[in-house]
């Protein structure tokens, strides 16, 4: 007698899919931040202005996912204005009606402060929303980059719907997030 063999179900927890069968379809924000810098040979300094992104995805097996890049800006966190917050907030709002979640990749100097700002915006957010950035960048030895990165895809298809920040194999949920420059990680603010 032939014994049928069940698949293994296992629930999408931003758009509640059959992770088998279906694709959770993520945007991909991008603001810049050390994750993203890379070195100017002529002003000798580490800088934003060329994106890694495309080259941190395309090393990365993500079944399960289908990624939309969104290219909004590309700053160092601690050059960011009220309107820049603001215009991070926005988008994520827009996008939320048309993703099953959103990763932000943000400079961690002011992430705590744009974390905030879109729960402000997005008060009754329906997905997830992960922000995620890197205490070193991609192109350096010993960097985070790729691990928060990967965590962030890994968690926004499991979490409910909130704002929360991944790193450091960690997950924490606004508000109340701030970074502890001490340890260099984020925290939960104690009340």
């Amino acid at each position: 007698m032939l014994r049928s063999r069940r698949r293994p179900r296992s629930l999408c927890g931003c758009c509640g899919v059959n992770q088998l069968e279906q694709v959770c379809k993520v945007a991909l924000i991008s603001t810049g931040g050390t994750i993203e810098k890379t070195y100017d040979a002529h002003e000798g300094i580490l800088a934003n202005g060329t994106s890694v992104l495309e080259m941190m995805l395309g090393s990365l097996q993500l079944d399960g996912l289908a990624i939309t890049r969104i290219q909004l800006m590309d700053k160092d966190s601690l050059d960011m204005t009220d309107a820049d917050h603001e215009l991070i907030a926005r988008t994520v709002a827009e996008y939320s009606t048309e993703y099953d979640g959103i990763v932000v990749v943000h400079g961690t100097d002011t992430l705590s402060v744009t974390g905030e700002r879109i729960v402000e915006t997005c008060p009754d957010i329906s997905i997830p929303c992960v922000i995620t950035g890197a205490m070193r960048p991609w192109i350096m030895r010993n960097t985070d980059a790729m691990q928060n990165l990967v965590e962030s895809f890994s968690v926004v298809k499991l979490l409910k719907a909130g704002v929360y920040v991944a790193m450091h194999n960690r997950v924490l949920q606004f508000p109340g997030v701030v970074k502890d420059t001490e340890n260099l990680r984020f925290i939960q603010k104690e009340s």
